[in-house]
């Protein structure tokens, strides 16, 4: 016992015999043992705001050997983002948007050509960036004491210079070839994405905002081509299914695109009163009691094309979403947040139903309506 104080004692020096290895001094240095100060001293400390000591040091040597397996990776890396977007030109698109690739076996090899060079590509980069953070930058064993939040002035003003040091430790500035290739490897997966919206075709504008109806044109009823009348509502509560008629000599409603019936089918719908939320602009948008919505629900899309004539409801059946027909279809149940768009009617000399304008508002799912306060 007397000689284990007293070896402490000795160690601790003016501190008393109280002190023990390890244990911090008034001054805050702690005291350790020789072959720790002997460790401790042949290895590279790095000046920071907080204690740090680099605990797998590395010679100049090993360095330069990592930092070339790095570039080497990079390489790769580059020469497979190339090879990415030679095999994306090598088999391009038709002018109209669909696959110019015919033969299943050359479609089979472009998928393979373009996802395997994608592949190593980034493959090549992550291997290259883990042997940089393995054999290149410094590995250090920080202490960091609970400090205030806070960041003293002092900390706040060598930050520029700590972050400079640690890029340069990192090796970034320091090993000019493996800086240069990361850059090169990046630069053709820059360019992929870029590259690969040339196949989602031109920018829609407001494209998406409009039909084919136009004033004067006038409607027929789905599936056939006749075209409606008036009096073909007279019964309140009555209601069609209609599509605009073709423009074009011999054509008919249902000889139009899907994707023409699918923006222009709508709702004509027999009424014998409106309610308080109709405002003045929608009811001159009727035409003898007789009012006209997009058939397409505002939530996802799907034909709302159940109405019970009793309560005025148009209902979609995929999701629920209820809309009244005597108020302008403002929802009034379900997911839907807007209501469905009107069509203007009028009735022209020998009796026909024809459109006034476009739809009032964007058809279908709210997402496409860039006006969020309608």
């Amino acid at each position: 016992m007397t000689d284990n104080n007293n070896l402490n004692g000795a160690g601790a020096g003016a501190e008393g015999r109280d002190r023990v290895i390890g244990t911090p001094t008034a001054d805050g240095d702690t005291l350790v043992s020789g072959t720790e100060e002997s460790a401790a001293s042949s290895q590279q400390r790095h000046i920071g705001p907080y204690p740090a000591v680099e605990t797998h040091p590395r010679t100049e040597e090993q360095q330069r050997k990592g930092e070339r397996s790095a570039a080497l990776w990079f390489l790769v890396a580059f020469v497979s983002g190339v090879g990415f977007l030679v095999s994306y030109f090598l088999f391009p698109p038709a002018a109209d948007g669909a696959p110019s690739i015919a033969h299943p076996a050359t479609a089979q090899l472009a998928n393979m050509a373009m996802g395997g060079t994608l592949a190593l590509s980034l493959f090549a980069i992550g291997a290259g960036m883990t042997v940089w953070a393995r054999q290149v930058m410094p590995h250090y064993e920080v202490s960091t004491p609970y400090d205030e939040l806070p960041s003293s002035p002092k900390e706040k003003s060598s930050f520029s210079d700590f972050f400079m040091r640690g890029a340069h430790e990192s090796g970034f500035t320091k090993r000019p070839l493996m800086r240069r290739t990361l850059i090169a490897a990046m630069l053709p997966l820059g360019l992929a994405p870029v590259v690969l919206l040339r196949d989602t075709g031109p920018l829609p504008g407001d494209r998406l905002k409009h039909t084919m109806w136009e004033s004067g044109m006038r409607m027929v009823v789905e599936g056939t081509d006749r075209e409606i009348r008036a009096t073909d509502l007279d019964r309140v509560g009555g209601m069609i299914s209609a599509l605009p008629k073709a423009p074009h000599e011999g054509e008919h409603g249902h000889g139009l695109t899907l994707n023409e019936q699918a923006k222009a089918v709508i709702l004509l719908i027999k009424m014998d009163e409106f309610g308080p939320d109709m405002t003045e602009q929608q009811r001159s948008w009727t035409a003898d009691g007789i009012v006209a919505y997009s058939k397409i629900c505002t939530h996802v899309g799907c034909p709302a094309a159940l109405y019970e004539r009793t309560t005025h409801r148009i209902l979609c059946p995929c999701h629920q979403s209820t809309f009244d027909a005597a108020n302008g279809a403002k929802v009034v149940f379900g997911p839907a947040h807007r209501p469905l768009p009107q069509l203007p009617l009028r009735v022209d000399d020998e009796g026909y139903l024809v459109a006034a304008g476009d739809f009032s508002s964007a058809v279908g799912p709210t997402f496409w309506d860039a006006e969020k306060g309608d």
